[in-house]
């Protein structure tokens, strides 16, 4: 890869308006894109065409992301009524069923829901895995390309979180709130995570708007993104978000002292190193909350969830080292992670 010193990025933003719709990835996607370009009640893909369609792929996951993202921010000229258009909800039903399915397949015989949460506590002595990667030896355009692809994620992280929340009772919904409220920042707008990790971005050069990047992210990130969202839209998986809740919570503190110390190493910035040291401290405390008060106070109220909540957790795990073996294949290769290089 070409050198980037640090000293001579700069934050570059483009003329195009923060939300515009992607190119496509596949007929698929094609189709759903077609459709959100014209008036609400135009003609979508058939839910048939889901089946055919490699469900971890770039095409699916694309139409997935795009149908999601109508219930966040919604794309510059999209009509905000195609949120509940009857074709368009049959066709992501048919996309989720597809992931569903693919990912249950992947998982089968996971664990239950303690030994699930034990298995995410252990580290391995000699760890091979991205913040491993970064801390030893990634240089500042990896670093870039990940936060790229990460901020889909990280600038929405906490949202599709909250959508849980009037679905849970008691303790768990006590819980789980306190956890959300340090996410978003305490009350203080320029503490919300969200804004911590754009801060991280604009340190490494990065345009910081919402859903820059989506055209640059492959479908193992994009997977990543569209699980949370899969869990928090449907009441009947509240407990595989508390699982996926849980996990990020879980494994959050060691690999943020490592991308901190990328971030140190680097020179990326202090608001880059910040974005992760935060969350060291942060994410020890969340760690056992989640698991005494959230997955414990859900349980005793929803016994029947624990398998959902172990799902969860075996899932959200799956996605993450798929993502981990697609960074790490390409940049010990020295070649970009993204479809399209930064």
């Amino acid at each position: 890869m070409p050198d980037q010193d640090h000293d001579r990025m700069r934050h570059v933003a483009d003329d195009r308006p923060e939300g515009e719709l992607p190119p496509a990835r596949g007929e698929l996607s094609q189709g759903v894109l077609d459709a959100l370009r014209r008036p609400v009640g135009a003609p979508v893909p058939d839910a048939g065409a889901a089946r055919g369609a490699e469900p971890l792929g770039d095409d699916l996951q694309l139409a997935l992301y795009l149908c999601y993202e109508l219930h966040y921010r919604g794309f510059d000229g999209v009509d905000p009524a195609w949120e509940w258009d009857p074709g368009l909800l049959a066709l992501r039903r048919a996309l989720e069923d597809r992931f569903l399915t693919e990912l249950r397949a992947r998982t089968e015989g996971h664990p239950d829901v303690a030994d699930a949460l034990d298995e995410l506590l252990v580290e391995p002595v000699d760890g091979e895995g991205v913040s491993h990667f970064l801390r030893d030896k990634g240089e500042l355009w990896q670093l870039r390309e990940y936060a790229a692809q990460r901020s889909l994620y990280h600038l929405k992280e906490a949202d599709p979180h909250a959508w849980v929340i009037p679905r849970l009772r008691g303790r768990a919904k006590a819980a789980f709130v306190a956890i959300e409220y340090d996410e978003f920042g305490g009350g203080r707008p320029e503490r919300v995570h969200a804004r911590l990790f754009a801060d991280l971005m604009a340190d490494l050069g990065l345009d910081t708007r919402y859903g820059r990047y989506l055209d640059h992210t492959p479908a193992p990130m994009l997977a990543n993104v569209n699980l949370m969202s899969l869990f928090g839209l449907h009441r009947a998986r509240r407990g595989a978000l508390v699982g996926h809740f849980a996990t990020v919570e879980v494994t959050s503190s060691p690999g943020s002292r490592r991308l901190a110390e990328a971030m140190r190493r680097t020179g990326a910035g202090p608001a880059a190193e910040h974005f992760y040291a935060e969350h060291v401290t942060a994410d020890a405390v969340h760690e056992q909350i989640v698991r005494r008060d959230v997955i414990g106070g859900l349980l005793d109220d929803e016994p029947g969830l624990a398998p959902d909540v172990a799902f969860g957790i075996a899932a959200t795990v799956h996605l993450e080292d798929r993502l981990g073996e697609h960074l790490l294949r390409a940049w010990r290769e020295g070649a970009t992670s993204l479809r399209t290089p930064l």
